[in-house]
């Protein structure tokens, strides 16, 4: 079992184990117990030099004289061995209201691998972008007040903005606490605006942690309750402001130094990880180590660590240690050319040794030398060490420092082929300070090349670092350069294994391996030199864009074409079984089409972001990205579909949230061009899309159910347009009934047109209406009626001009004017409508009066002409689902099937269909009458989608279609208390009744009754039951006499009648009229948007059925049968809605959307400088830069009453010795002494 657990830091899920999955941890991980008592002298024999007690030995410790005799000196290599642990766990700190902590007690040789991985893979702990450990300061030192302040404003700072871990000893003494401290504080501040979390790590000595045994218990303490006394002074108690403690444990007991080698060893092992996100960072984890203060112990530390390459800040006036080498750095420094000839040099020994002594005189000479060895080799390795004057400074540079400290040790470490600025820029981007980069890299000092760039843009990518992403992009790096084919493969390969992408990518990777055989992904880098990242399992990097291109397929339906087809060599039409093959074979080969560029790189990228539901990464995408208001509708449905698939809620709901955050930005662009332009705003939504497989702006929103897009004025427009034709839009309703009627009034004034035919030929010099397919009526849409300038009338010709289904021919004027009335799609519906009314009549006819027996005497003929219209309305339903789109058939039966209008025909030509089989057959006559009536009211509920386009109908139909739900919410409490008040009260009133159908009236119909009022208290009470003919034999009961009423238990049934009513009368109908007061109060407000969403549903079905309505839709059928396969003629209209434009055209409509958009977002960016919380960031600014000046102001103002001072004293010595020299006899005096002369107030101005 995996609990999924999200870094702070970076938004990725890390696995972390539950408390039985630790079970393990006793098997590897060991603590060290000491297995000889050698004798401490100074105790008398009471204490082993291991610090324990004699009593704390085991029995074979204590007996080992022979050991003990010939020992002198305890080592805890050679006098403790191993045992399995018994302390891990969680830690709860009692008295000190925070959340659990993590610990573990382990022995000084555990090697630092599994350590590591056991914080970051089982404790959940996020990986880190930099470790700072702190060394010194230990035990009960007082804390300089700068120091605190370098600390907390300094360290813990950059710590918590580059998502850091903190290493220091963990107990509450010292420095130590004062790092917890600044981390509580930080915490506490920052926790709703900073995305980095610290982590404060402790690595203490087992033997020194005070009240240590209330953490031990061999199978692991889930929590330990540790105690803390919440006092102010230090101790050597955990300290509760840390997320983990490593306890290391070397045998000894109240001894200091024992967790120094482990402590080295683990900074080593971390600093040869990888950054960002399983490991796909550019760099190898920075390891700082900063030296506060420390005894002469800390000499060995700081060499170890040097001698492993291990950079080290040192901070100037903090005492011991660290004041020895700031100063043997500082004097020493004049000796640098002798040493590189003689490193070793005597007098570099003496100077080194009398720095010692200076700074250490306490210590003994016999350890001196040592002392003045390990001095020496820290001076060697200076090229490690960086000063930093703190006092002088102060903390807000401190983040500067630590970035040139870490650029420096990175040099020195062998990365000698990198400019020093491409390696401040990996640890800025591994940190995430996007404000470094600005003001130390891209301030316009440096000439950026494309190489350095590439690797940084890469771990920016990956990791879901945005600002870093549009920070390249302003400073040079060019996407359609980087971006190739194999590094989009790359990008994908990166995908966290607990995302619902990676679980998509898996499955389709499976299927390809199944069928085409396995196929290993090539290791070898691109052409532009970059590797893989290695993260995620073996198979994830298998993967081509062919699995990325059938997940899309599998988002995005038959909405557009399938992606990435043209650079794998396969057909838009292929079907997926020779596309699993012919994938399979171009993988086997060279794979050419990964060093191909990508072609919309935009696209790809904006695609790759939402499929990981990375918001900024992927809405800085779209407004580099063309075509705004599609890609942005794209990326609503495929986030909408990706919360489908995904289980966690708070996933989910962030899916949900940044697709309406896309649809919204889709609503507003649209907005701005309906505004420039409304001919131009039209086009753009019926406009193809070759980036999006052939998709439109209308279809893709469709898809998403974007009901905010669809309620914009703009498509309401538009659709109108669409539906009313080549008819004005203010034509009057009973005009158009009365033409219905009487068609010779088509060619009066009666109706308006928007244009006649020849007119526009004569004046305009336009081509005629497009041909449409005969009685299909193919299209209507016009744009003659939206050219507000000349200009966008010379776009509309050209435009129309370049329409496939454009003639050259006129048709006659009878004709051209019947086409405009016919086709429109409002006349289709108002005949479908009236067809449909004179159908239901023509049923209920039959049903009522003419509906004879079986043969002879039936079918009539009226019953004839109505199974003829039913076949009529089935072949215009196989149309629309077998005829209609693009996709394959099984495609368009599933798309068929979900909309529910299409499962109540299908439920009434079913019910048609059985009725029809049951009423030829003398037996089964009565049943198909019964199927026939039941199937009368389904056709004749079918009505509701017909007015749906009504504009105060259609909204209370949704409202009716939302309250339904709650119907049956209500129904499901309704029937829970209605059986069991119905079976209680019959097991009441009567004590047997074998009738089944009695039984089941008296549980479920008498009861239903109760709540209308219908109660017969004559059945029901027994002070009212009159004389009836009863019985309780059983065998006259089963003989058909009437069973008796039981009047034992009578009251109990009154009892539970009032019950009964009190609950369903009262608490139920109560309840369900509140639901409907909700449902309606929440759709409501919505209404109108649900309505013009289901409207462009209706328009759309009516613009593509034939003109004709049942049962003369046949006559169009035939056409359309003869059209299509006889005469071979394709239609032109294949996807509705749908218009094609050449290259050019489309991309001026491009570009004026790009224009409409770009003054949207510089809106957009004005509106956002402008608000409260923009000035308020704005004026703390300037408030922390002029505090900065007040400092550096402050410090100037020192210096220069220093230099006073100084100036003052070398005046009063040089006067003094003019003096002497004035009086004495050694110098002959051949002028007077200069005077000293005031400036005048004119010349200081």
């Amino acid at each position: 079992m995996r609990e999924a657990k999200k870094d702070e830091g970076g938004g990725k899920r890390v696995a972390t184990g539950t408390d039985k999955d630790q079970s393990w941890i006793p098997k590897i991980i060991k603590k060290r117990v000491c297995t000889t008592f050698v004798e401490d002298s100074f105790s008398n024999g009471a204490l082993c030099q291991c610090g324990a007690s004699r009593e704390t030995h085991t029995a074979v410790a204590v007996g080992d004289y022979f050991s003990t005799a010939i020992v002198s000196r305890w080592e805890s290599s050679q006098h403790s061995s191993e045992q399995p642990t018994d302390a891990f766990g969680q830690l709860d700190f009692l008295g000190a209201g925070r959340r659990q902590g993590r610990f573990l007690r382990l022995s000084c040789d555990t090697p630092p691998g599994i350590v590591y991985t056991l914080m970051t893979a089982h404790w959940g702990l996020p990986v880190p972008n930099l470790v700072l450990s702190l060394v010194g300061g230990e035990g009960r030192v007082k804390v300089k007040s700068w120091i605190r302040e370098v600390l907390r404003r300094g360290l813990v700072r950059v710590a918590q903005s580059t998502g850091a871990w903190i290493i220091t000893g963990g107990l509450r003494e010292g420095l130590t606490r004062c790092i917890g401290e600044a981390v509580r504080d930080h915490r506490a501040a920052a926790a709703s605006l900073s995305h980095s979390k610290v982590i404060a790590l402790g690595i203490a000595p087992w033997g020194l942690v005070l009240n240590r045994q209330q953490l031990v218990n061999p199978k692991g303490s889930f929590p330990a309750r540790y105690y803390v006394q919440n006092t102010s002074h230090d101790s050597h108690s955990l300290d509760h402001n840390y997320e983990a403690f490593l306890l290391v444990d070397d045998g000894s007991v109240g001894r200091r130094g024992g967790e120094t080698g482990f402590r080295v060893s683990l900074e080593d092992h971390i600093s040869h990880q990888r950054t960002g996100i399983l490991g796909s960072g550019s760099i190898e984890i920075p390891v700082l180590c900063m030296l506060v203060g420390g005894d002469s112990a800390l000499l060995e530390r700081v060499d170890l660590s040097l001698r492993k390459s291990g950079p080290w800040l040192v901070l100037a006036g903090s005492g011991g240690v660290a004041d020895l080498i700031c100063e043997m750095l500082g004097k020493l420094a004049s000796a640098a050319s002798e040493m590189q000839a003689a490193p070793a040099s005597p007098e570099l020994r003496d100077q080194v040794g009398d720095l010692v002594k200076k700074h250490f005189p306490s210590d003994e000479e016999s350890n001196m030398e040592k002392l003045t060895e390990r001095a020496l080799s820290i001076y060697l390795n200076r090229e490690l060490i960086t000063v930093y004057h703190g006092e002088q400074d102060g903390p807000d540079d401190f983040d500067t420092v630590l970035l040139r400290v870490l650029v420096r040790a990175r040099k020195n470490r062998g990365s000698h082929g990198a400019s020093p600025h491409t390696e401040e820029l990996k640890l800025a981007v591994a940190w995430n300070r996007v404000d470094i980069a600005k003001s130390e890299l891209f301030n316009g000092d440096i000439q950026w090349k494309y190489e350095d760039l590439e690797d940084s843009f890469t771990d920016a990518l990956v990791n879901d670092k945005p600002q870093f992403v549009r920070l390249f992009m302003e400073n040079g790096l060019n996407i359609l350069e980087y971006l190739t084919y194999g590094r989009l493969e790359a990008l994908y390969h990166s995908v966290p294994d607990s995302s619902v992408l990676y679980v998509q990518l898996q499955r389709r990777l499976s299927e390809r391996q199944s069928a085409g055989g396995f196929v290993p992904y090539s290791s070898k880098p691109s052409a532009q030199g970059m590797e893989n990242p290695q993260c995620g399992p073996r198979s994830i990097k298998d993967l081509s864009l062919y699995e990325v291109s059938r997940v899309l397929w599998d988002i995005l339906g038959d909405v557009c074409q399938p992606f990435y087809y043209q650079p794998l060599e396969l057909g838009q039409n292929t079907s997926s079984r020779r596309a699993v093959k012919s994938v399979s074979r171009l993988l086997q080969g060279t794979c050419a089409y990964r060093e191909q560029r990508c072609q919309s790189p935009w696209l790809a990228l904006f695609m790759w972001a939402v499929l990981q539901n990375r918001g900024e990464m992927a809405s800085f995408f779209w407004e580099m990205a063309e075509e705004s208001v599609l890609t942005a509708l794209s990326g609503c449905k495929i986030l909408r579909e990706l919360s489908k698939l995904e289980d966690e809620t708070e996933a989910q709901l962030s899916m949900k949230e940044l697709a309406q955050r896309f649809e919204n930005l889709a609503h507003d662009i649209f907005r701005k061009c309906y505004e420039s332009s409304e001919s131009r705003s039209f086009t753009l939504l019926i406009a193809k899309s070759a980036a999006w497989g052939g998709a439109t702006c209308l279809q893709m929103a469709m898809a998403a159910d974007a009901r905010h897009f669809f309620s914009h004025d703009g498509v309401q427009a538009l659709l109108s347009q669409i539906w009313w034709g080549d008819m004005e839009r203010s034509t009057d309703m009973w005009r158009l009934i009365l033409t219905f009627f009487i068609p010779p009034l088509i060619y009066t004034n009666l109706i308006s047109f928007k244009r006649d035919q020849e007119e526009d030929c004569k004046d305009k010099n336009i081509p005629h209406i497009w041909e449409t397919d005969g009685l299909e009526g193919e299209t209507i849409f016009s744009f003659a009626d939206i050219k507000p300038t000349e200009e966008e009338a010379e776009e509309y010709r050209a435009l129309r001009s370049k329409r496939p289904s454009a003639r050259t021919y006129k048709h006659p004027y009878v004709v051209f004017r019947w086409r405009q009335f016919w086709f429109a799609p409002i006349t289709t519906f108002l005949g479908n409508v009236l067809m449909y009314f004179l159908f239901l009549f023509l049923f209920a006819y039959v049903l009522l009066i003419d509906f004879k027996p079986p043969p002879s005497q039936g079918p009539t003929t009226t019953e004839l002409v109505l199974y003829f219209w039913v076949f009529t309305l089935v072949c215009e339903e196989i149309r629309q689902s077998f005829f209609i789109a693009s996709t394959s058939v099984s495609q368009r039966i599933r798309l068929y099937i979900q909309d529910v209008w299409n499962k109540c025909d299908l439920t009434a030509i079913s019910l048609f269909i059985i009725a029809l089989i049951c009423r030829m057959f003398e037996t089964s006559y009565e049943c198909g009458r019964a199927v026939l009536s039941l199937d009368f009211l389904v056709f004749t509920l079918r009505l509701i989608h017909i007015f749906e386009i009504h504009k105060q109908m259609g909204p209370k139909i949704i409202i009716v279609g939302k309250m339904m739900k709650d119907v049956f919410f209500f129904l499901f409490f309704l029937l829970v208390w209605l059986m069991a008040y119905g079976v209680a009260n019959q097991a009441l009133l009567y004590s047997y009744d074998h009738r089944p159908d009695w039984i089941l009236r008296r549980i479920f119909y008498r009861p239903y009754l109760h709540i209308f009022g219908q109660i017969p208290l004559e059945e029901l009470d027994a002070t009212k039951m009159g004389k009836m003919n009863c019985t309780n034999n059983v065998t006259l009961i089963h003989a058909g006499f009437e069973p008796c009423m039981d009047t034992y238990a009578n009251w109990l049934v009154i009892v539970l009648l009032v019950v009964y009513l009190l609950v369903t009368n009262i608490l139920l109908i109560n309840l369900l009229i509140a639901m409907f007061s909700h449902t309606f109060t929440k759709v409501q407000d919505n209404s109108d948007i649900y309505w013009k969403f289901q409207r462009y549903r209706l328009i759309e079905e009516y613009h593509s059925r034939p003109s004709l309505a049942p049962p003369f839709i046949i006559l169009s059928h035939l056409h359309l049968f003869i059209k299509r396969n006889i005469r071979r003629v394709p239609s032109m209209k294949v996807l509705d809605f749908a218009l094609e434009l050449d290259d050019k055209k489309f991309n001026k409509l491009v570009t004026w959307e790009s224009i409409q958009k770009e003054g949207f977002l510089v809106a957009q960016n004005k509106k956002q400088r402008e608000s409260d919380s923009e000035r308020l960031k704005r004026t703390s600014a300037k408030v922390d830069s002029m505090l900065k000046q007040v400092t550096e102001i402050r410090d100037h103002d020192r210096r220069l009453r220093l230099l006073e001072n100084e100036l003052d004293y070398c005046t009063n010595a040089l006067s003094w010795m003019v003096e002497v020299l004035s009086q004495s006899n050694l110098v002959s005096i051949t002028r007077p002494p200069p005077t000293f002369k005031e400036p005048s107030p004119a010349s200081q101005n």
